[in-house]
């Protein structure tokens, strides 16, 4: 069985923080600061753990927050290296990195607030040894005269995650951060920032303005709709890519101002069925789907096929989701098969309820097949 992800925040890392935050600190005071942040800490998951370590660095930092802040910054190990993610690890003698810098970049949002241009500093370097998205953002909701001309400036950064920092810090729905409500209401104060970073040299920071428009889009579908069609013009492969996959939420929604800009939004033309087996399933296992599709058209033909399935709820009504399937191109006159599995595991972000499911086909953003299973779910 996989490590839970909560122990990525564990004894060893509090351990860790003490001794680094010591040396860089003599007056730091490890056995109070390693008891606070211990205390029941089994207990705890991930977030829990982060915000409890930061609360303890808070009781055990020197009060003035530019000595606990260069007391941070001499106890990190150097920057990971330029295309690292999230979880490399790290030589704990070399200093403070990987997981731990959550809980430090707290503490700078906690404490740092009102030292603006000093926090932004630290979070510069912490964002180096694993992330500051979720550190940045009481800054930019708190602070915006000082905390929007830093990012401007982060743009050109020497850092790729520095630059992810940017982009990343800055979105809407940030996983596991608050909320930017005024960002969700209007993002242009984001938009100069996104643009100057979609041809970054990192695939690392596109995947970034990727799932930061990804974000917009699903608040203001229009506003990224423009975007691509706009910015798809004499692009390059890489951001081609980017564009697409910024798309994505659109296109699996059958945007036809989306798909017509990848070329992919003319109806088909010709025959599709969709057959789903088995008939009758369990919650825990999985249906097949057989996709079958017959050009009537004389020229090739772009496609996006993906599928909804319309989940029975509590109260005996539906609601549908849409999972990718694949992109092809239909030749003229061609006929093709295509087999997907699809699985019926529990899984936290969805409860299943009995009854008759419905399975569309959605081809360029139009549904053109259905079928019908019905789903036991025991209890």
């Amino acid at each position: 069985m996989a490590e839970p992800f909560k122990n990525l925040l564990n004894p060893a890392t509090v351990h860790a923080a003490a001794t680094h935050l010591h040396r860089a600190c003599a007056g730091f005071d490890r056995p109070r600061f390693s008891a606070l942040a211990l205390a029941g800490l089994d207990a705890l998951e991930m977030k829990g753990r982060a915000m409890q370590i930061a609360t303890a660095l808070q009781a055990t930092l020197p009060a003035d927050f530019d000595q606990a802040a260069a007391a941070i910054e001499n106890s990190l190990a150097p920057p990971l290296p330029d295309e690292q993610g999230l979880v490399l690890p790290r030589d704990a003698g070399a200093g403070l990195s990987g997981w731990v810098i959550w809980p430090l970049g707290e503490f700078v949002a906690r404490a740092g607030l009102a030292h603006p241009a000093r926090a932004l500093r630290v979070l510069h370097a912490l964002t180096q040894r694993l992330t500051a998205e979720w550190a940045i953002r009481p800054f930019i909701l708190h602070c915006p005269d000082e905390t929007w001309p830093t990012l401007t400036r982060w743009t050109t950064d020497p850092s790729p995650h520095v630059r992810r920092l940017v982009s990343e810090g800055s979105r809407p729905r940030l996983p596991w951060g608050m909320q930017l409500k005024s960002l969700i209401a209007d993002p242009s104060p984001t938009l100069p920032l996104l643009a100057a970073l979609q041809d970054d040299p990192s695939p690392y920071v596109r995947r970034s303005v990727a799932n930061h428009l990804n974000d917009i889009a699903k608040d203001h579908p229009a506003l990224v709709a423009d975007w691509i069609a706009r910015h798809l013009v004499d692009a390059t492969p890489q951001r081609v890519a980017l564009l697409r996959h910024a798309g994505r939420t659109l296109i699996k929604q059958g945007h036809a101002g989306v798909l017509a800009a990848f070329g992919q939004g003319r109806p088909l033309q010709g025959r599709a069925l969709l057959r789903v087996s088995p008939k009758r399933a369990t919650v825990g296992g999985e249906l097949l789907l057989e996709v079958t599709l017959e050009s009537l058209h004389d020229a090739d033909q772009p496609l996006v096929i993906d599928y909804a399935v319309h989940h029975v709820k509590a109260n005996g009504s539906t609601s549908p989701k849409v999972f990718k399937g694949r992109q092809l191109v239909l030749q003229a006159g061609q006929r093709l098969a295509w087999r997907k599995r699809h699985s019926l595991k529990p899984i936290t972000t969805r409860r299943y309820f009995s009854g008759e499911h419905r399975v569309e086909l959605l081809i360029n953003g139009q549904s053109l097949a259905a079928a019908v299973f019905r789903l036991r779910a025991d209890g």
